[in-house]
C-alpha cells in the first residue's frame, strides 16, 4: 500500500500492544543487574497497553487523531524510564502526524525521526546503547532509505530490520551489556512494538495469549474483592541441567519472598504449574524462568484504578494549602517514616512496580496545594515524576527533587522548613541528596558476573550506592559488607530500615554489630516492611 490511514494505524497499535504483552517476560529477563527489579518488559507493556486502550475507545479514524490519542494514553500510562521514553517517541510521532488523514512512507519516516528527536530531548543525559540509540539509528537509516511512492510495507520492513540491527549493537556501546551477554531491554521492547506494527501491515493478527484465562480470572477477581495487585499463572518444563537444584518447597519459598501470596505450585512429570498473587509480576516470572522456558503466561491486574474518586469534589472545596510534599515508597513502615516527616501523601511504588504518570498526577491533585514537591526515591521513577509535572504545568506548580533512594528522600524531607520560602526549601532539600550514601541488601535472582564479581542466585548481595560489592549466603554478612563500604571517619548517623523478611533475631544481630563496630555513629533503626530489600541503609 502507498499510504496508511487511521484505521490501519489502529490495527498496528493493537498488534504492537499484544505482541509486547506476549513477550514482556522475555524482556524482563534481559535485566542486567541480578536484583529483583527486572520489570522493563512489564513497564513497557503496561504503558503501551494503556495507550492502545485509549485508541480503542476513540471513535475517529483520522490518522492524526489516532496518533494523538495513542500519545496521550502512553503519556498518562507511562511507567519507569523505559515507559516514559516510549511515550516520548510516540509523542514525537504524533506531532509529526498532526492533522493528517493518512501518511505515506516519506511521512512515516519523518514521523519516527521526530519521535527520536523528542525522546532524546526528554532525557537529561542520554545514554547510548539504550532504546534511544535503537530509535535514532533506525530512524536515520529509514530516512536515508525512503523514496517517494515507496510501498509502506517495504519501508517499514527495512525500518524494523535496522532497529533490530541497532539493538544487536547495543552491547558494543554499553560495556555492562556485553559483560552480561544481553541486549538493551528497553530497545528490545521497542523492537517488539515495531515488529507488531509490521505484522499488522502484512495483515497478520496477534492475539494476547491470555485472553480466555484473563476473562475467567476477572470473574474470580470480582468475588475476591479484597485481593490486590496481579494474579500470575504460568508453567514451565524443568531444564535437564536444573532438575537437581529444583524442589517444590524451595521454589515455593522463593516465590513467597518476591513477595507473593496464595502461591500454588504443582508438578506433573517434569512440568511445573504456578499460580500466585503479587504486586511484582516481573520478578515472579524471573524466578520461574531460571528453571525452564515459561509457557501459558497469564497476568491479570486486580487494581483497575478509578481516577474519578467521589471524594474529589469534596476535597476541592477546601482551600488549597501553600505547599505539599509527595513521596513514592513501598512498605507500610517506610511510608510512615515519610508521613512523620511532613510528607502529605505517599504513592505506593518502588522496585518491581513503578507507578504510572497518572498515579502521580492523581496524587498531586489529591493533596490540593498550590505548590507540590515530589520525591521519587527511585532512579526508575524520576522521569515519570517529571512527566507528571509537565502534564500539570498549567494547573499546579510541581517541583521534582530527583531523590533516587529512600534514604535520600528521607534526608530531603528532614530539611523541609514550614517557615521557609519555597525556593529555599527546594534548594535545601536538593542539597541534602548529596549528603547521604545509600546501601541495600537484596537477593540475587540469577547466576551472572558483574564487574568481575561472581553472583550466585539466591545469595544476598550488598550494594553500595548501586554498585554490588559482595554476594554471600547470609543477609547479615551482606549487611556487614555494605556498611564497610559506606561508613568512614566522617560518618555520623546510620539509618537502618529493615524489610519484611528480616526476623527479630536478625534485627538484634544487625543492631549489635553496628553498635559494636561503629560506636561513633548514632544508629536509627526502623521496621520499614519493604519488599525486595532486606535492609536499606542510609549513612550521613
Amino acid at each position: 500500500m502507498k499510504t496508511i490511514d487511521g484505521k490501519m494505524f489502529r490495527a498496528m497499535v493493537e498488534t504492537g500492544a499484544n505482541l509486547l504483552h506476549n513477550n514482556h517476560p522475555e524482556i524482563d529477563a534481559l535485566n542486567v543487574f541480578p536484583v529483583p527489579d527486572g520489570d522493563t518488559g512489564t513497564n513497557m507493556s503496561l504503558t503501551f497497553t494503556n495507550g492502545a486502550a485509549e485508541v480503542k475507545k476513540l471513535e475517529s479514524d483520522n490518522l492524526g487523531d489516532v496518533a494523538k490519542t495513542l500519545s496521550k494514553g502512553l503519556l498518562m500510562g507511562a511507567r519507569g524510564n523505559s515507559g516514559v521514553i516510549l511515550s516520548q517517541i510516540f509523542r514525537g510521532v504524533a506531532k509529526s502526524l498532526k492533522g493528517k488523514e493518512s501518511a505515506d512512507a516519506v511521512e512515516l519516516a519523518e514521523a519516527f525521526a521526530s519521535g527520536a528527536k523528542v525522546a532524546y530531548k526528554a532525557v537529561m543525559r542520554p545514554v547510548e546503547g539504550t532504546i534511544l540509540t535503537v530509535i535514532r539509528e533506525a530512524s536515520e537509516a529509514g530516512s536515508a532509505y525512503v523514496k517517494e511512492d515507496m510501498e509502506v510495507e517495504d519501508w517499514f520492513s527495512y525500518f524494523v530490520k535496522e532497529a533490530n540491527d541497532a539493538l544487536d549493537r547495543t552491547p558494543e556501546l554499553l560495556p555492562v551489556l556485553k559483560e552480561v551477554g544481553v541486549v538493551d531491554s528497553g530497545g528490545a521492547g521497542l523492537v517488539v512494538v515495531l515488529t507488531g506494527f509490521m505484522l499488522a501491515l502484512a495483515g497478520e493478527e496477534v492475539v494476547r495469549v491470555d485472553v480466555a484465562a484473563a476473562q475467567a480470572a476477572m470473574k474470580e477477581a470480582e468475588e475476591a474483592s479484597k485481593q490486590k495487585g496481579y494474579q500470575v499463572k504460568y508453567s514451565f518444563k524443568i531444564d535437564e541441567g536444573k532438575a537437581k537444584a529444583f524442589t517444590i518447597d524451595g521454589f515455593t519459598h522463593e516465590l513467597e519472598r518476591t513477595p507473593a501470596t496464595d502461591v500454588n505450585v504443582t508438578q506433573k512429570d517434569d512440568v511445573i504449574f504456578v499460580s500466585l498473587a503479587t504486586e511484582r509480576p516481573g520478578h515472579t516470572l524471573n524466578v520461574g524462568q531460571r528453571f525452564g522456558e515459561l509457557a501459558h503466561i497469564t497476568i491479570v491486574n486486580f487494581n483497575e484504578p478509578d481516577y474519578k474518586e467521589p471524594e474529589a469534589k469534596e476535597e476541592k472545596t477546601a482551600p488549597a494549602k501553600e505547599t505539599a510534599i509527595i513521596s513514592v515508597a513501598a512498605g507500610e513502615g517506610v511510608k510512615k517514616m515519610f508521613l512523620d516527616l511532613r510528607c502529605d501523601y505517599v504513592v505506593s511504588g518502588g522496585q518491581t512496580m513503578n507507578p504510572a504518570t497518572e498515579d502521580i498526577v492523581k496524587a498531586v491533585r489529591k493533596v490540593n496545594a498550590k505548590n507540590v514537591i515530589i520525591l521519587p526515591n527511585n532512579s526508575n521513577i524520576v522521569m515519570t515524576a517529571q512527566q507528571a509535572a509537565t502534564v500539570l504545568e498549567d494547573e499546579i506548580n510541581v517541583i521534582v527533587i530527583p531523590s533516587k533512594t529512600v534514604p535520600q528522600g528521607l534526608a530531603a524531607c528532614m530539611m523541609y522548613n514550614t517557615e521557609a520560602a519555597l525556593d529555599e526549601n527546594v534548594n535545601e532539600m536538593t542539597s541534602a541528596l548529596e549528603d547521604v550514601q545509600t546501601g541495600q541488601v537484596t537477593f540475587a535472582i540469577k547466576d551472572t558476573t558483574i564487574d568481575g564479581l561472581e553472583i550466585k542466585a539466591n545469595n544476598y548481595m550488598a550494594l553500595c550506592n548501586k554498585k554490588i560489592v559482595a554476594c554471600v549466603p547470609d543477609k547479615i554478612d551482606a549487611l556487614k559488607k555494605a556498611l564497610e563500604g559506606l561508613v568512614d571517619d566522617d560518618s555520623e548517623v546510620i539509618t537502618l530500615i529493615c524489610g519484611e523478611d528480616v526476623t527479630e533475631e536478625e534485627k538484634e544481630a544487625a543492631q549489635a554489630y553496628i553498635e559494636e563496630n561503629f560506636e561513633d555513629c548514632e544508629l536509627e533503626m526502623n521496621d520499614g516492611g519493604q519488599p525486595v530489600y532486606s535492609f536499606i541503609i542510609g549513612v550521613e
